[in-house]
């Protein structure tokens, strides 16, 4: 990965890298900040650094590497091959207790798991079906016997199972699935029923062909009553490997993406299993069919039941913020090195990298990977501090479900764009499956749907804003309403301190200049993200004040109307998130080199974020018409100054050429430009150069006059 730009090798003097350093500092400039590329680089790894470069290692093995090109059942099989590779490794243990053979690290394991996507998505999934989802249902929602009776074989692979919460009918209202399990006194069992062609589980891993047992969830029926969706490990194939009486099912052949996996449909006509197969953690039903649990509301016993599960949802947004990583990688080291258009010298083309709208396409991109990485390593020790125990009080946990709800759909996203503008910045290279970017591109669009449609996440996320506004202002007159500030406290985790009052209003100053040297200021941008998300809540809660009012269609109507609203604020407030820890990255970067070049990160990051919302920032008068532009002409600014730092950044990230596996990004295009140049400047040299026409029609015209 060898880019033709000179990059500076002097570091920045400068001690507050908040401060504007006046003309572009070019490559070669001996005054230009350098970026310390292993500090950098370990910085980026986060808390779990050791952890993901021992993962690292595991990824770069080629048995453990998707091949392009594999059918259906051959991509099928190999993943399957890597899963006991995994298995044997005790790779995807980490979480799991010690007395079993894990190692009750839940950072670290969802840490070395994300690092899975390099090698195939589908490993990665596949990998979180079985470890993730389905053994630490039983983990989480089992007690010890469970545990006991199903966790080493999960563990060593000996046990493959599908997670069968996803109904064709219901996918993220989950509490409304058709499934039911209905307790039979006299036999001790519960019958596991599908009723409808709408109830059939789906979108399975594990389920076309893998699987030999499956944690479903169904209604929990007993005595009449319904208690809610409960989770049951439930047999669903032989050793033989048919399916067992009364489990039926189908494979769901093949998907756009991530064809490593046998997703399939499971159905079930009342199969019975024993009473004691239901997940009891959080609901029991005893001999004689009595119901307890140590949550008395259904709906918060709903919601701690799901929230064990979390996990997942924090593996995306790491693994989509790595894919985009990855793509990014790829496409600015060929752009450094692909030339394309002599349009500053007679004889040389110009590096791709070299043109603006280049620029423009990769590097604010490559600004909101970075924040992405540090919000996700925060958010990581969050999900640890949970489920280690540390931190696992009701708050706590929502607080982690709510940040989960807001990051996820955030990255995913990004990665789906990145993937797609890196791509087409390949130009046909880029089309070429061997260059990976469009086989990532397509194993990971169903992140965006899976583990939680992201739309739908963030309508959570904007109800819990909203429950937090109603309770500060239960009671409040519209004047207060008006001047509501989201205040929080800094330890809160869904709001990451991201949330802060305005000192004072983002004000112009009347030149350019000057607008330009507050915009670059670390509170006006606070002020400026924060305001807006501050402003868009009290406006939604003010329209929705009085739905508590109204007959229920009414108030549903009500809230409908805003919905859209609703999910851009809470898309607001996970952007700021992220500013946040990036802006908490840059403070706690003491080479000051690379804190200068971080910091003009951070504010193509957070002024790309306002650009972005121009129109918002100028109907709500918080930025003038004079200020707006200057926003636009500051980004181009910064993303020249960026330039000849691109390849750093993206080299920090850590990849190899064997996690890259990209031949226009291991330094082939660097050689064929380096022979065409040669070539070309042999065959001036030798005066046998052909004239071109232009040149032979100018001396005519000359001649003529």
């Amino acid at each position: 990965m060898v880019d033709t730009a000179q990059r500076p090798t002097t570091p920045t003097t400068s001690t507050d890298a908040s401060v504007d350093t006046g003309p572009i500092k070019i490559a070669g400039d001996p005054s230009a900040p350098a970026v310390d590329l292993p500090t950098l680089n370990r910085q980026l790894l986060g808390t779990w650094a050791d952890v993901r470069l021992a993962a690292r290692e595991l990824t770069a093995r080629p048995e453990m590497q998707r091949i392009e090109g594999l059918s259906m059942d051959e991509h099928r099989s190999r993943v399957f091959g890597q899963l006991k590779v995994l298995a044997d490794l005790g790779h995807v243990h980490r979480a799991y207790p010690k007395h079993l053979g894990g190692q009750d690290d839940q950072g670290g394991n969802i840490a070395a798991f994300e690092e899975l996507v390099t090698a195939d998505p589908s490993l990665q999934i596949k990998g979180g079906v079985q470890w993730g989802l389905f053994g630490a249902a039983v983990l989480h929602l089992g007690t010890k016997p469970h545990h006991d009776a199903w966790l080493p074989d999960i563990m060593s692979l000996k046990i493959p199972g599908a997670f069968a919460m996803t109904e064709i009918g219901h996918g993220s209202d989950v509490a409304s699935i058709g499934t039911t399990a209905t307790f039979d006194s006299e036999t001790d069992e519960f019958a596991i029923h599908t009723p409808f062609r709408a109830a059939w589980k789906d979108y399975l891993g594990n389920a076309a062909k893998d699987g030999v047992a499956a944690v479903v969830f169904a209604q929990l029926i007993t005595r009449g009553v319904n208690h809610g969706v409960h989770a049951f490990y439930v047999p669903i194939r032989g050793e033989d490997g048919a399916f067992l009486p009364g489990v039926g099912g189908e494979d769901d052949g093949l998907k756009g993406g991530l064809n490593g996996i046998d997703n399939g449909r499971l159905h079930f006509t009342n199969v019975r299993i024993p009473r004691t197969s239901l997940l009891n953690r959080y609901g029991n039903v005893d001999a004689d069919g009595t119901y307890t649990s140590s949550i008395d509301s259904p709906g918060r016993r709903f919601f701690t039941m799901l929230g064990t599960l979390v996990q997942g949802r924090v593996s995306l947004d790491g693994a989509a913020t790595q894919a985009s990583a990855l793509a990014l990688t790829i496409a600015i080291t060929y752009g450094g090195q692909r030339r394309q258009f002599t349009a500053g010298s007679e004889t040389d083309e110009e590096v791709v990298l070299d043109y603006q709208r280049h620029q423009r396409r990769l590097l604010p991109r490559l600004a909101t990977t970075y924040a992405q990485t540090f919000a996700h390593d925060e958010f990581l020790v969050t999900f640890d501090k949970v489920f280690s125990g540390k931190a696992d009080t009701d708050d706590d946990r929502q607080d982690l479900e709510t940040l989960a709800a807001v990051l996820k759909p955030l990255s995913t996203w990004h990665a789906l764009d990145t993937l797609q503008e890196a791509r087409e910045a390949c130009g046909g290279a880029g089309f070429m499956a061997a260059n990976r970017l469009v086989g990532l591109r397509a194993d990971l669009d169903v992140y965006a749907t899976f583990e939680g449609d992201n739309n739908v996440l963030l309508q959570l996320v904007a109800k819990r804003l909203l429950t937090d506004y109603s309770k500060k202002f239960a009671s409040a007159d519209v004047g207060a309403l008006a001047r509501y500030v989201v205040q929080q406290a800094a330890d809160r985790a869904y709001h990451g301190t991201g949330l802060r009052t305005l000192a004072q209003a983002a004000r112009d100053f009347g030149s350019t200049a000057r607008s330009v040297g507050q915009l670059r200021d670390t509170n006006v941008q606070r002020q400026l993200l924060t305001d807006r998300v501050e402003t868009m809540i009290a406006d939604v809660a003010g329209k929705l004040r009085s739905a508590n009012k109204l007959p229920r269609k009414q108030a549903a109507d009500l809230f409908n109307s805003h919905q859209n609203e609703l999910i851009e604020a809470a898309r607001a407030h996970g952007q700021l998130l992220q500013w946040e820890a990036f802006t908490r990255a840059v403070e706690t970067t003491d080479d000051a080199g690379t804190r200068q070049v971080l910091t003009w990160l951070r504010d193509l990051f957070g002024l790309g974020l306002v650009e972005k919302n121009l129109a918002w920032y100028l109907i709500h008068g918080r930025l003038s018409a004079q200020r707006a532009q200057s926003v636009t002409a500051y980004i181009d600014r910064l993303i020249a100054r960026l330039r000849p730092h691109a390849q750093d950044l993206v080299d920090a990230f850590g990849y190899t050429q064997e996690h890259l596996r990209a031949p226009i990004a291991s330094g082939i295009e660097l050689e064929r430009q380096n022979e065409a140049r040669e070539y070309y400047r042999k065959l001036r040299d030798s005066g046998t150069a052909p004239v071109q026409e232009k040149a032979v029609k100018a001396v005519k015209a000359v001649k003529a006059k």
